[in-house]
């Protein structure tokens, strides 16, 4: 590991434990509610606690001077939800477009058992020997999902972040497998920092479980998305959901001091 890649991780975590927000969403759904003014959603998450957030290199300009000073991820591959198949991920940037766009990292979305993993792991073998050579760090998105897997199938799960470790990234992010327990042999599977998706919006109180399971389970964090920048009060959930990842609380004590113990 270089000095730089170290440096910049640093930008991008706290304490170890991470809390990302990505909103790359907009080339998948298209602006979404949250995204069309995602100044201000940059400017509430990392008011909020998030560490970093996450974008595709086009919005860079939007996010500088909205971001409190936390970090910025540049996303390299997607697929729109208007297309043939959502799992088949294409390149959108290069390590070296999200240096000159100001990142501080760089993204990839590997779906590990899909028609589409052979391409997408050599796209990711290539993104992390530039990153490598760069000092940037590399965080995949290695999901379980294809015909024959299942997306919560801790066995899976646990393939696709060693995968992640294998082909030298330096953070992995993943499905969560619905429980603590299950969670454990995912974070056991790699010797990388384990973050989960957040997924579809659940309630609060589902939102803050899941990262509570996480995290007793071993992970270091989350990169959590509509879940928190689609959230009446993104400021608060991602609050939350820091005071879980940074400040290892109850999920009660989470809930209550970012004003959202009650849920209608």
């Amino acid at each position: 590991m270089t000095v730089g890649r170290d440096a910049r991780l640093d930008r991008i975590r706290t304490g170890g434990r991470y809390l990302v927000v990505p909103m790359d969403h907009g080339i998948t759904l298209g602006p979404v509610r949250g995204l069309k003014d995602i100044e201000s959603t940059i400017d509430a998450v990392t008011r909020g606690g998030a560490d970093a957030v996450l974008t595709q290199k086009g919005i860079a300009p939007r996010v500088h001077g909205n971001t409190n000073g936390k970090g910025y991820i540049v996303h390299l591959n997607a697929s729109t939800s208007l297309g043939p198949d959502a799992n088949d991920k294409r390149m959108t940037g290069t390590v070296e477009e999200a240096v000159r766009a100001g990142a501080d990292a760089v993204s990839f979305h590997i779906n590990v058992g899909s028609n589409y993993e052979p391409d997408q792991l050599t796209r990711l073998s290539e993104v992390t020997a530039d990153a490598d050579r760069l000092g940037i760090p590399v965080l995949a998105m290695a999901y379980a999902r294809g015909p024959d897997v299942e997306s919560d199938d801790p066995e899976a799960l646990g393939h696709a972040v060693r995968l992640a470790e294998e082909v030298g990234a330096d953070v992995v992010k993943t499905g969560y497998s619905g429980d603590a327990d299950s969670f454990e042999h995912v974070c056991e599977a790699t010797r990388l920092p384990v973050v989960i998706a957040g997924g579809s919006r659940g309630t609060d109180r589902e939102t803050i479980e899941m990262v509570r399971g996480a995290m007793d389970a071993g992970g270091a964090g989350v990169s959590m998305g509509r879940s928190i920048f689609q959230h009446d009060d993104p400021e608060a959930i991602t609050r939350a959901v820091s005071g879980v990842v940074h400040d290892d609380l109850s999920v009660d004590d989470a809930l209550d001091e970012a004003g959202l113990a009650l849920e209608v």
